[in-house]
């Protein structure tokens, strides 16, 4: 395996990192996909402005990519809190050997995009539904007053 230097070398990759990071960035989200089919080397594929759903359109049911998404949460603006959300996306129809080499990879990646208060690993568009997301990165944080009744 290369070290995480080659698998990252995209200079454009920390910038967008950075970028979705920075309130004063209009950039919301990223996505790294593998330079090929066969290369272990991720590029920039695309950053946005938008919501996850703009994500979720960028990614193919036959591919892997990581994603790293900006989302703002609260019940008004003055409650209102920016997290960031790791996604792995490993397509249904990603091949066995690509998804394997992820495990590993993913840790490497992970170097560079350091700081997010969820993990979503998933082969499932609907689990990157915003809805779905917010409640994931609220169970994160910790007490919520959204939901009826309790689970614990």
């Amino acid at each position: 395996m290369p070290p995480p230097g080659d698998l990252l070398s995209d200079p454009e990759i920390a910038k967008a990192y950075e970028d979705v990071r920075s309130d004063k960035s209009p950039l919301t989200w990223m996505i790294l996909k593998y330079a090929s089919a066969t290369s272990d080397s991720l590029a920039l594929a695309k950053t946005g402005e938008g919501e996850i759903s703009e994500v979720c359109e960028e990614l193919a049911d036959d591919e892997a990519a990581y994603a790293y998404v900006r989302m703002k949460l609260g019940n008004d603006e003055y409650s209102e809190r920016t997290k960031f959300v790791f996604v792995v996306w490993a397509g249904p129809q990603t091949k066995i050997m690509r998804k394997a080499k992820m495990s590993f990879q993913s840790g490497q990646v992970k170097q560079v995009i350091r700081t997010y208060a969820v993990e979503i690993q998933t082969s499932d568009k609907k689990e990157l539904d915003a809805d779905a997301v917010t409640m994931k990165l609220r169970k994160a944080m910790g007490a919520n007053y959204d939901r009826q009744g309790s689970n614990y």
